[in-house]
């Protein structure tokens, strides 16, 4: 691939440095006013390779690489750098809390209206499930941090300012898990009404009969169903699930849910407000929080210990819900013996919205359930990988506008948008939610499908694609200003759109190096083993022992010590050869093509010596 991830992290940080750190302050507005959602973001730009990518590690000082330390300069040294990052943690911590210390979730200046006015301050200040989800990663990166960090401080104040941002962290972390507990819904359908008729429209790609299409969801969504029927704990009673006549979906709506009820919990400190949100899963809102409890459950959390026993709870009970809705969309998204709903672009919502955005947050639900449920074919994430490439070509990321009012330039400025029904009901327009990260989703989608290829020729077909919507993120930096190596500006590739703020944009910031952590994830896997690959150098091994095995029986014991050298090292490299020949075949083929050709140098040098030709 051509991103090169540590290089372009590390210039990804040193902007971040520079435009967050200046003067000794930390300056957290970007683009947007500042809300809980933009300023995780802002800390995730660092905390998230900080401890995802072991070579980008800040909580050991003596261990910081050096050219990392060199990255954040403008911090401070490898002893300062976690020390001011802990500081600035405390901060935001200690910002988005209400008057009794309780974490707050606000969606702030993320919202906008839907129409026309503005969003009030009430509004501003309903829970949003983006802000739960990022809570939960940058909680847990925190604690993680934070754990470590503690241990290689001496001074007994340092240690408990870093016991008590664990704390508060860890509170959290704690209420983002309960708000994503009430945020969780199931919408029963009438097949006849017409949320029921899109349901099935979608899905039905061999034009079935009505009734015979309905009989096959019931079975496909059988195990389910009965899955959902249990689940009560802080969704309550779910009326009509238990009729199969009818049809549903579950996910997750953009907010507590209208009438959720009240999750019991033992920890204190943690505000349960009244939910507005429609009962009904939106797809972006699902798809974000699948993608955030991958950190709940992963090895990281495990082994690090970052949940505590009510945690632990509250986390096996979003794992219920995580694991039935994944199944749920994945088997909707493939549903059919036919042509995939997916591949059938773009997807299309219960209420009739339609967007290749839609299409590429369903994908995103069928490569996580591939990637989390181990996939045991290669067809399925091939035929993910074409619709991911149809989506690039469709969204004008590998292929040119055909006019400065292409409609698909809208998805990237101003993006995707969507009315968060209920949100009217505290006073105020309703309001909406703009999604304008398409390319950088489809990046991540793309390396994530990569990853489930085990063909060579298959993995260079999306690592080829990899390298062209990353061309395009690269052309979207700004190249002046503050923010300068940071992003968002899509003005640069699609010059019918205005000019963007100088100012970074954190929300694409922090997908953009999301990104480049996968792709350090990816590359820092195994090389592929090509079947081919490891005959040619099973052959080769076994020509070149052979030979081997022959000089030790011709060599002399007068021979001179630079022929015994020769053979000594060629036997060490034969032995590595072998060593590695499971994992690197291509690394054993070329290292017993040099034992072969520093074999037959021997040889030939044998036979001069005794006059031979």
């Amino acid at each position: 691939m051509r991103i090169q991830p540590r290089q372009q992290l590390l210039e990804s940080w040193r902007a971040v440095a520079r435009s967050s750190f200046q003067k000794g302050t930390w300056v957290w507005e970007g683009r947007r006013q500042r809300n809980s959602i933009s300023d995780a973001e802002q800390l995730l730009c660092l905390m998230g390779p900080a401890t995802e990518v072991p070579t980008f590690k800040l909580d050991l000082p003596n261990e910081t690489a050096e050219d990392v330390e060199h990255s954040l300069e403008a911090i401070g040294d490898s002893v300062e750098i976690p020390q001011v990052l802990m500081r600035v943690i405390h901060e935001y911590l200690t910002t988005y809390i209400d008057e009794e210390g309780r974490p707050t979730y606000g969606g702030g200046s993320y919202f906008t209206a839907a129409e026309s006015g503005e969003p009030t301050e009430t509004q501003r200040a309903l829970d949003v499930v983006d802000s739960f989800a990022i809570s939960i990663r940058l909680s847990l990166a925190i604690i993680g941090f934070a754990k470590v960090f503690r241990r290689v401080l001496t001074r007994p104040n340092l240690r408990d300012e870093v016991r008590t941002i664990e704390t508060l962290a860890s509170r959290r972390l704690t209420g983002a898990m309960i708000g994503l507990m009430r945020s969780f819904t199931v919408n029963v359908l009438d097949p006849e009404s017409q949320e029921g008729v899109n349901l099935l429209q979608m899905i039905n790609q061999a034009r079935q009969p009505k009734n015979r299409i309905r009989l096959e969801f019931q079975a496909t969504v059988e195990e389910i169903r009965a899955g959902l029927r249990d689940v009560t704990f802080g969704l309550g009673e779910v009326p009509d699930l238990d009729n199969d006549n009818k049809v549903f979906e579950c996910g997750w709506s953009w907010g507590i849910t209208k009438g959720a009820p009240q999750v019991d919990t033992n920890e204190t400190g943690i505000h349960q407000p009244a939910g507005y949100a429609l009962a009904a899963p939106y797809a972006y809102f699902t798809a974000v929080a699948l993608d955030c409890m991958q950190h709940l459950f992963s090895e990281r959390t495990r082994l690090l210990g970052l949940l505590d026993e009510e945690q632990q709870r509250l986390s096996r009970a979003l794992q219920i819900r995580y694991d039935l809705t994944l199944s749920y969309w994945s088997k909707i998204a493939r549903f059919g013996d036919s042509g995939w709903p997916l591949e059938n672009v773009p997807w299309m919502t219960v209420d009739g919205s339609q967007s290749d955005y839609l299409s590429l947050l369903v994908s995103s639900m069928v490569v996580l359930d591939m990637t989390v449920n181990k996939v045991s074919n290669e067809s399925d994430p091939v035929r993910i990988g074409q619709v991911l490439e149809e989506l690039a070509e469709r969204s004008r990321i590998t292929r040119r506008p055909i006019s400065a009012d292409d409609p698909a330039i809208a998805l990237h400025l101003p993006g995707f948008p969507f009315q968060l029904d209920g949100s009217e009901e505290v006073g105020g327009p309703m309001l909406s939610w703009e999604l304008a990260d398409f390319s950088t989703q489809l990046l991540k989608q793309t390396l994530r499908v990569a990853a489930l290829l085990n063909r060579v020729d298959l993995r260079n077909e999306m690592t080829n694609l990899i390298d062209e919507v990353w061309e395009h993120v690269t052309r979207r930096r700004i190249e002046q200003g503050p923010a300068a190596g940071l992003w968002d500006q899509p003005s640069a590739i699609y010059p019918s759109l205005p000019p963007s703020d100088e100012a970074a944009s954190w929300y694409y910031s922090e997908r953009v190096i999301s990104c480049l952590v996968a792709a350090a994830t990816l590359i820092d896997s195994p090389p592929l083993r090509s079947p081919a690959l490891v005959a040619q150098a099973t052959d080769l091994l076994s020509e070149a022992d052979h030979i081997y095995d022959q000089e030790l029986l011709r060599i002399s014991a007068d021979s001179g010590p630079s022929m015994r050298d020769a053979l000594k090292s060629a036997g060490a490299t034969l032995r590595r050869a072998h060593d590695v020949l499971r994992t690197r075949p291509g690394t054993a083929a070329a290292l017993a093509a040099q034992v072969l050709v520093d074999l037959d140098r021997l040889s030939a040098a044998r036979r001069d010596a005794s006059g031979m030709r």
